[in-house]
């Protein structure tokens, strides 16, 4: 069965849920959606997926009600691609955006203007949509500005490199400049030696007046409170920026935490922000970012949304190297794979994922179901009734969350990346090819048998030389040019 076909039974799905007695009746009966997209939260970092050092109450909580998927993927190992793969419906390989590139002075590498977007689609079908947290995909007033590409309320990080401080000079209310901490604190220091606070956990130093995640956070609960009586369902797309460096968690947070993690404080000598206690001081930032998902999670409870409100929480790659401060040998972030951000081995691109619609997903269900950033906009086509944008490669997943049997699946899955030299990954059921350093004219493949090797340690492609062909045909094949990240051993 092909995307369209997958797409049609979809709606067959999504007529099955909906009256037919009118437009109005429809909106009211189509759910509400909410995704909620961490940033570098590694695959073992959440206490339903083996963690054992931070506490994730309320992601956990999340779980236990709905379904926990087990092979989810990133469209890419690091922020901005991964986000126009979840954005636009289009695998990395025939993406737009292949790596992170600033846009001067504020902003990233902007979405063209022909390319279409999830929001887009959802706001055709009337669907509010709103979005509070790190965009990164366009500048204000560009081709790639989140007004311009389907969000009615835009409200956060516009760029990537801002948000590395937790108290910004500034966010954006769409194209409003709002103002916050003067001068900001910034996200990259080092010092020589311990400020004298840091005897006793003090944070003064690094921290300023105003904390820019509270204010997202209550932004969106404002949006879920305006949506309350309204006649048409609500797209809410939440990219918190924890626990991306640098380091500047709520005190409190950090002094939960044990005293004897931390033997010597972080004076920023692996970038970002020193921090007295480094290892506490990065469990509380993935506390806070849990204690925001159970924030959105309870206040849909209270207005009465909950259980027409399909949630999804994700991450937008695997955890951060060990820079600013972070151990994560220690909390083994990555759980049992190889690899961290920037990498298409399993630690940069398989992420935690979480789906929640009480009385449609089973609490306490799993899957193994291979799913990618790609997929959400068919799955959410396939209970909305909005279009997919010709040229996206997602299959959508809905039967799968709701416990049916499901009409198509991945055989294969692709990714392509211009950073850190280059590198392409493809998966065909257990096995996984790796090819690193393409611009510098490397092209053997690695290859591993995810099924008793998920932790990539032993190659094998001189055992499955078949396999290395087709991934090698796929590589080569299943892509376009793409003239702003080149691969000169592909574009011919």
């Amino acid at each position: 069965m092909n995307l369209r076909s997958s797409l049609s039974a979809g709606i067959g799905l999504l007529s099955a849920l909906t009256p037919l007695s009118g437009v109005a009746a429809q909106d009211r009966e189509r759910p509400n959606i909410v995704l909620i997209l961490a940033d570098d939260l590694g695959y073992g970092e959440l206490g339903c997926y083996g963690q054992e050092k931070i506490r994730t109450p309320h992601i956990d909580r999340m779980a236990r009600e709905g379904m926990r998927f087990t092979q989810a993927y990133s469209g890419a190992p690091v922020c901005a691609p991964a986000r126009c793969v979840l954005m636009t419906g289009v695998s990395s390989p025939y993406a737009e955006v292949r790596g992170n590139r600033e846009v001067k002075p504020e902003g990233q590498h902007p979405l063209s203007p022909e390319i279409e977007t999830m929001p887009m689609a959802l706001r055709a079908v009337g669907y509010a949509t709103g979005a509070m947290g790190k965009w990164g995909l366009g500048p204000v007033g560009s081709t790639g500005d989140p007004n311009t590409k389907g969000f009615d309320l835009f409200f956060g990080y516009n760029c990537q490199r801002e948000a590395h401080t937790y108290f910004p000079g500034h966010l954006w209310r769409n194209d409003e400049r709002v103002s916050l901490n003067e001068p900001k604190v910034p996200g990259h220091q080092k010092v020589q030696e311990a400020p004298a606070e840091f005897a006793t956990g003090g944070l003064e130093t690094f921290r300023g007046d105003v904390y820019a995640p509270n204010l997202m956070r209550e932004e969106a609960l404002r949006f879920l409170d305006a949506q309350v009586g309204g006649d048409s369902p609500f797209f809410l797309y939440l990219p918190f920026v924890e626990p991306h460096l640098a380091m500047q968690p709520k005190p409190e947070l950090v002094e939960s935490y044990p005293a004897e993690w931390d033997e010597e404080p972080y004076l920023g000598t692996r970038g970002y922000l020193p921090h007295p206690r480094p290892r506490a001081g990065y469990a509380a930032m993935i506390t806070d970012l849990d204690a925001h998902v159970g924030a959105v999670l309870d206040h849909l409870q209270t207005l009465g949304l909950d259980e027409n409100t399909l949630v999804i929480f994700t991450s937008d790659n695997g955890p951060t190297h060990d820079v600013g401060g972070v151990d994560t040998t220690f909390f083994a972030s990555a759980g049992p794979l190889r690899g961290r951000k920037g990498s298409v081995y399993e630690g940069g691109l398989r992420v935690p994922m979480i789906a929640r619609w009480p009385g449609r997903i089973e609490a306490g269900s799993e899957t193994d179901r291979l799913v990618a950033f790609q997929d959400l906009w068919p799955t959410f086509a396939q209970i909305s009734g909005c279009r997919v944008a010709e040229g996206c490669d997602g299959l959508g997943f809905s039967e799968a969350m709701l416990g049916e049997e499901s009409p198509d699946e991945h055989e294969w899955l692709a990714w392509e990346f211009f950073g850190y030299g280059g590198q392409k990954a493809v998966r065909i059921g257990r096995f996984k090819g790796v090819m690193k350093q393409i611009r510098k004219g490397r092209t053997e493949i690695e290859l591993y048998d995810l099924d008793a090797d998920l932790g990539e340690t032993t190659d094998i492609a001189s055992e499955h030389p078949e396999v290395v062909a087709r991934i090698r045909a796929i590589m080569t094949d299943q892509r376009r040019p793409e003239p702003d990240f080149p691969l000169p051993a592909f574009d011919g």
